[in-house]
């Protein structure tokens, strides 16, 4: 009886300790798994902060910046970040594609808010850094943006809701299962996409098309003009743009789902 009862105990044991190990695990397993996508979401945001405004930064003896610098720096940067840590997170640099993601499915919420606060972190770091190490004083409001002068904060709005539309249905045709074969130099394809947008749209708004883009540099130089059309305008239209590809233009998977009748045939139905 002693044998027995001590092989109960050493059983009992045995599966408490496994329970706590697995419980253990459980409670790790999330950062284990998401910590490298986090940092590297930190990085690639500081990365498009610190170089990207760094393209704004007036240039010895030239009184403005040739109109095309700072657009085409921007658009350069974020093929550099894509290409170096597209792999690990997405390289998303913006809260705006996070939504997008979530909103997608391709996220959990938990996630994505994790994603948020790393960009939102990265952004503040990449901009103040820049401000440490610039040959002049960036806090006359050097890549801020702001609206045009003649432009209402609506018609800026509007801008913002229309670049981030554009934006965000790239990124849903590179996630279309149909696309998932054609993966090829999409650093290029987003470096392009978002010098193009900065052309269209920098005069106008500053084409920012990211919250936290926008945020960094504000929040330094305490320039606050119209700042929330920076929040609401590429968040309204991220959210616009995913919901109108995933119920208009996504794809549905043909299937063959097994039908029952006498004569044994098969229907094929799409799914919703």
């Amino acid at each position: 009886m002693d044998v027995d009862s001590h092989l109960v105990n050493a059983t009992e044991n045995i599966i408490v300790e496994e329970i706590k190990k697995k419980r253990k695990k459980k409670r790790n397993s999330w950062f284990s798994e998401n910590w490298r996508a986090l940092f590297s979401e930190l990085m690639s945001t500081l990365s498009l902060l610190f170089f990207g405004c760094m393209t704004c930064i007036p240039i010895d003896g030239v009184p403005i910046n040739p109109p095309l610098y700072g657009t085409i720096g921007f658009g350069l940067i974020v093929l550099m970040n894509i290409q170096t840590f597209g792999h690990i997170s997405g390289a998303h640099m913006n809260p705006t594609v996070t939504l997008a993601a979530i909103i997608w499915g391709n996220m959990s919420i938990a996630l994505g808010i994790a994603y948020f606060v790393a960009q939102c972190a990265g952004a503040v770091i990449g901009y103040g850094i820049l401000m440490i190490l610039s040959p002049i004083d960036m806090s006359s409001g050097i890549c801020t943006t702001q609206p045009h002068v003649k432009h209402t904060v609506y018609q800026a709005l509007g801008i913002e809701i229309l670049l981030t539309v554009a934006l965000v249905l790239i990124n849903c045709a590179v996630w279309d299962p149909v696309n998932k074969d054609k993966g090829e130099s999409l650093s290029i394809k987003f470096g392009l996409t978002i010098a193009a947008l900065s052309i269209a749209g920098g005069p106008m708004t500053g084409a920012s098309m990211n919250p936290v883009r926008s945020f960094a540099p504000a929040f330094w130089t305490n320039t606050w003009n119209s700042h929330w059309v920076y929040w609401a305008g590429p968040f309204l239209g991220g959210t616009v743009a995913v919901i109108f590809y995933k119920f208009v233009w996504l794809r549905t998977e043909r299937v063959i789902e097994p039908e029952f009748s006498w004569t044994g045939s098969r229907n094929c139905h799409e799914l919703v």
